[in-house]
């Protein structure tokens, strides 16, 4: 044996050892070595790759440093989108969940469904892509569809493993997320050096995450933990998933458990909702899903969650304080809303000194005053909100000050107003500098253009300088006007300014979404686009015609009308003309493909995720629908197709394989 195969043979033999002792340290919690064994290992294959240069790779346990900066993440797409949960609040919303579940499978009433509960951590969910046992990609969730490609930083968290013994290509997602006492560690760290701390573990994970330089990253106390597993051969069930993940070597919690029927996932969330503070992180509920993934896509999906699955909520937190004062923010659409200052209080891992106090009505009602006792609310990512005042705390002798309701902006000094059958006070100025910051940041947000970098304290500083007045001005700005920002230098100026020229090629229905029209979110959004194809045949719609779109009533309709026929909206789109934003999904040669037409998908595709084949509908024109009803045109058919295919068959459906779909996508006649 030449002297490098025996060197080659050492570093593997260095190799297996680490991850073999970063498993029994990060994943089971049970050190065989002691810490100078373990560096003595480390500092050997680190010698050993310095003389030979050729043996470094991407998965050795020396990369999880952290390499050079990054100049920004890369936008990927998810194979398989990440779906959110819907939530429940109560037994008898997660029973109502339970019923739905066996309505749709066509189960009994009386039946059990057999559910996986797990923890609902309080943490960020990535996403990690293995190839030929290898890690290759780790993602975070993003919008759901496409997220950023933060592969170099998931290198750096041990209890990620590099290398797994399972071939092909798989994911595994689950949670990253601080251990509550290392996070305590990590403030107290920060604070001793001046800094500014995190004000819960999540936000310290989610800004840890986004970091541009993996060296910081890996010098935070990052940990991940393993709740799902798509695409390995073999798993049936999600109890398998969750053991087959422990087999890989992953972190999976030990507190799942298989439940039979309502009465023991209530049992479940009773214990867990007693005993979450025990845990090392933080839970807000509980994550129930059928157990049987053979059953999932019978199930389906509606546009933003998974029928198989629930998140079962825990009661909100609540704590006691002090209203110090009273301010009135006015939001996007110009709404005045009461905010109670307090008396900083801890609640759900979360320091809490302002809540909302909703709308004008709702302080008048509770008669809130400075100076009350309040019991203030959090759950989860929700505004904390005075869900009580005490009134039998108020001192007889002492009269508290009740807040003077404004009759002018208290940003622009406009008269307010209240719309006919509203309750809440609005400002009317279209240009009040509060509503504009919202309405840019609307514009930017992930579910909008998706302009990275355009947050909150970016907005307030172009607007109240000058250097915008609505979202048109954004593709006018320079490097210099942003790197002259506070905190703002060159390089973070040329990637926003990169970020923004990107937001130009959106898809439409983001566009539409952006434009904080009144009451059209992602989903109506998507469906104008479809139907409409192009901004200007939608400004140029009637009403009576708006109001045909499925989904579009008539207090939508006149919504979506009477924006377009707005004057300062109908420059802001001009100047989005100008600059060079999409206006329009449409195709070459006029009329697109599939105009019209609802269609339905059933079976595996071969050659696109379902995702995937459904942009792909949408951008030729059709509507896609879950389900088959008399009103579906085409049923695309994969692999082992569902009942929608019996369905079909009895409806007299045109049904079409995966090649014919795509041959027609191309205006080929099949």
């Amino acid at each position: 044996m030449t002297e490098f195969e025996e060197v080659r043979r050492r570093v593997e033999e260095l190799r297996a050892k680490i991850r073999h002792h970063d498993y029994l340290y990060y994943v089971v919690g049970k050190p065989e070595i002691s810490d100078y064994e373990y560096d003595q290992l480390v500092k050997e294959l680190k010698e050993v790759e310095e003389r030979f240069p050729e043996l470094i790779t991407p998965d050795s346990p020396t990369q999880r440093v952290g390499g050079e900066p990054l100049e920004g993440f890369e936008q990927v797409k998810h194979s398989v989108p990440m779906l959110s949960l819907d939530n429940a609040f109560s037994e008898e919303e997660f029973a109502d969940f339970d019923g739905r579940v066996k309505r749709l499978l066509g189960f009994s009433h009386n039946s059990n469904v057999e559910y996986v509960c797990e923890h609902k951590m309080d943490g960020v969910a990535i996403s990690l892509i293995y190839r030929d046992g290898k890690l290759a990609t780790a993602i975070t969730r993003g919008d759901g569809v496409e997220g950023d490609d933060i592969t170099q930083n998931a290198r750096t968290i041990r209890s990620i493993p590099l290398v797994v013994d399972a071939g092909g290509e798989f994911i595994v997602r689950g949670e990253a997320y601080i251990p509550k006492d290392e996070f305590k560690k990590l403030n107290e760290r920060i604070e001793s050096k001046g800094g500014q701390p995190f004000a819960n573990p999540r936000n310290a994970t989610a800004g840890t995450l986004k970091q541009l330089d993996p060296r910081v990253v890996a010098s935070r106390p990052l940990d991940f933990m393993a709740y799902f597993l798509l695409n390995l051969e073999g798993i049936e069930r999600q109890s398998e998933a969750l053991e087959k993940l422990t087999e890989l070597r992953f972190k999976v919690s030990n507190d799942w458990r298989v439940a039979v029927g309502v009465d023991e996932v209530i049992d479940y969330h009773h214990k867990w909702e007693e005993r979450r503070h025990d845990l090392e992180y933080n839970i807000d509920g509980i994550v129930v899903k059928v157990n049987d993934m053979r059953l999932w896509d019978r199930l389906g999906r509606t546009a933003k969650a998974p029928r198989y699955a629930i998140a079962f909520k825990f009661v909100a937190e609540q704590a006691t304080t002090t209203v110090e004062s009273i301010d009135f923010s006015v939001g996007r659409t110009g709404v005045i809303t009461p905010v109670a200052n307090l008396a900083p209080v801890h609640i759900s891992g979360t320091t809490v000194s302002r809540a909302s106090l909703h709308n004008i009505e709702e302080l008048e009602r509770k008669d809130v005053r400075i100076g009350d006792r309040v019991i203030v609310q959090k759950a989860g990512e929700i505004i904390p909100e005075v869900v009580e005042v005490l009134y039998h705390l108020r001192d007889k002798d002492k009269e508290l000050k009740r807040p003077i309701i404004p009759d002018k902006c208290p940003v622009c000094n406009t008269p307010l107003v209240k719309r006919e059958g509203y309750v809440a006070l609005r400002c009317p100025n279209p240009t009040c500098p509060a509503k504009v910051k919202g309405e840019i940041e609307l514009y930017g947000s992930r579910m909008g253009m998706d302009i990275e970098g355009l947050g909150s304290v970016v907005v307030s500083q172009l607007v109240d300088k000058g250097l915008v007045d609505d979202v048109g001005d954004l593709y006018k700005l320079t490097v210099d006007d942003i790197a002259g920002l506070e905190r703002m230098g060159e390089k973070s100026a040329n990637n926003l300014i990169d970020a923004i020229e990107k937001s130009k090629n959106r898809p439409l229905f983001r566009l539409l979404t952006s434009l904080g029209i009144d009451y059209v979110g992602e989903t109506t959004a998507q469906v104008l686009a479809t139907e409409f194809g192009s901004v200007d045949r939608l400004m140029s719609a009637t009403i009576e015609e708006l109001e045909k779109v499925d989904g579009v009533g008539e207090k939508v309709a006149k919504a979506i009308y009477d924006y377009f026929h707005n004057e300062r909206n109908i420059r802001i789109i001009d100047k989005l003309k100008q600059a060079g934003v999409k206006m329009s999904d449409e195709v070459e040669g006029g009329k697109r493909p599939l105009s019209g037409k609802k269609v339905v998908f059933t079976g595996s595709l071969s050659s696109l995720t379902r995702e995937e084949a459904k942009e792909i509908a949408q951008k030729a024109g059709a509507k896609v629908a879950s389900s088959v009803s008399s009103s579906t045109d085409i049923l695309v058919v994969g692999e082992n197709p569902g009942s929608k295919y019996d369905k079909a068959r009895e409806l007299g459906i045109e049904i079409i394989s995966e090649d014919e779909f795509l041959a027609l996508v191309r205006g080929e006649k099949v």
